[in-house]
């Protein structure tokens, strides 16, 4: 393990934000990861991921720990079901693409997801249908100031929508290192109800279609809407759709009945974020190198030189005129730092 000094972060979050760190280390390993955490040298520690939910807004005065464990295995395969164990520094996108290519079934639906497993539990990843929870089994992390490892069950994790308690109660005390999830490997659950992949599937000519097909049709939907981090900096959506309750709605529907919704529980709605950004006048606006996507509202983009307190600025102002026009207040998805 080298610890570098004053590294560019611009390379390493997919915003491209271009902030300092004031030290740098990519660990390999959990024993790397103990140590490097054990080393009081540095009293304090900010954990990289792949940074693709996080929006940077200024240097970071700590040892940056990119967390780098790689390695997907197979850990039990019995009675129609496969456990399937992938390392925290593994790309989410590459490990779906695995278990494609093994037939395993189950996170079709979020496929071109950006950024790494680690980080998948920490927010309860989700997309088309299908949420992570619906797949885990458990994952393995360490607490940062004891060293300490533990596993958390599904039940430990309490997921919500977008969320967990290592959003919560757990934020910032542990770093998830692997994650283990429970995939079918016969008689595979469908799930093309949400969204256009019925249409997609339609417009293909498959009546019949297996689980590659359904990842196709979502990496088809996805590459449509939203930009290629590689080309354009973006964290994907950068809000949480809203829900809100039945009384709100309600009212809500009342003023605005070509409002499309999503009934979530018998007493909760959810409202496209993106439809609400859209109508509030921002798709494809861009304020200097800080804009809104083209093809997707909920996305914030850097045209090239933006800094992360411009694409701040941007969120703060569509959260207040949409709460001025609406009555409905957008939640960030991308954390800020």
């Amino acid at each position: 393990m080298e610890i570098l000094k004053n590294i560019s972060l611009k390379p390493y979050n997919t915003f491209g934000i271009d902030v300092n760190a004031k030290h740098f280390v990519s660990v390999s390993s959990e024993e790397e990861l103990i140590t490097i955490l054990k080393n009081n040298n540095y009293p304090k520690k900010f954990i990289l991921g792949g940074g693709s939910n996080m929006l940077l807004t200024k240097d970071i005065d700590a040892l940056v720990i990119q967390v780098n464990l790689k390695g997907i295995s197979i850990l039990e395969n019995k009675n129609g079901h496969a456990l399937i164990k992938a390392n925290a520094g593994e790309n989410w996108h590459q490990f779906v693409l695995w278990t494609l290519e093994n037939d395993f079934g189950g996170i079709e639906n979020l496929s071109l997801i950006p950024g790494n497993v680690g980080s998948a539990p920490i927010q309860n990843i989700g997309a088309y249908g299908v949420e992570l929870k619906d797949v885990f089994h458990s994952c393995r992390a360490i607490h940062i100031d004891t060293q300490e490892i533990k596993t958390f069950s599904l039940e430990d994790c309490r997921f919500g929508y977008r969320n967990s308690i290592f959003k919560t109660s757990h934020k910032g005390q542990y770093i998830i290192t692997s994650l283990s999830l429970k995939l079918t490997t016969s008689a595979h659950q469908l799930h093309t109800e949400y969204g256009a992949i019925q249409n997609t599937l339609n417009e293909k000519g498959i009546s019949k279609p297996s689980i590659q097909d359904i990842s196709k049709a979502v990496i088809s939907i996805r590459q449509s809407k939203l930009p290629d981090p590689d080309k354009i900096g973006n964290s994907g959506s950068f809000f949480k759709n809203p829900v809100i309750t039945d009384v709100e709605f309600n009212n809500f529907i009342s003023k605005h009945p070509e409002a499309p919704h999503y009934v979530v529980s018998e007493n909760q709605v959810k409202i496209p974020a993106g439809w609400l950004i859209e109508q509030a006048g921002f798709k494809g606006k861009r304020f200097g190198d800080a804009g809104v996507h083209k093809n997707q509202a909920l996305v914030l983009v850097n045209h090239g030189n933006a800094t992360g307190k411009e694409i701040l600025n941007l969120a703060n102002t569509i959260i207040s005129t949409v709460k001025e026009r609406f009555g409905i207040t957008l939640e960030q998805e991308v954390n800020i730092i």
